[in-house]
């Protein structure tokens, strides 16, 4: 059996806010290198509890249209992964639709 790991680095501030956040992936193709990102969201299952955590994090200068539009992603990406986990086509069409009214809302907070 192998294994993979995917590491976050995490740069802190004095009041512990991140600065700089980076990951990579013991298995990534193209090597052993540490990409910066700006935003990073896991939810994890806890088995035991049955329930999610979740890590969320951003820097401190992430900004806020591009926040708005990651959660977006993030959400439409759930809806992709509950098609092909569950094959529920109604919940993920009414995820679909969820960021949909969401990008419109932005779009109007934006004029």
């Amino acid at each position: 059996m192998s294994t993979s790991q995917i590491i976050f680095d995490v740069e802190l501030d004095k009041d512990n806010v991140p600065e700089k956040i980076s990951w990579k992936a013991t298995d990534n193709p193209q090597g052993n290198i540490a990409k910066e990102t700006k935003a990073v969201s896991i939810a994890l299952w806890d088995q035991e509890d049955k329930h999610s955590l979740r890590i969320d994090l951003w820097s401190k200068d992430m900004p806020i249209d591009e926040m708005k539009k990651f959660y977006i992603e993030c959400i439409a990406g759930l809806g992709d992964s509950i098609k092909r986990s569950t094959n529920d086509d109604e919940m993920a069409h009414q995820i679909h639709e969820l960021c949909n009214r969401l990008v419109d809302h932005v779009k109007k907070t934006a004029e």
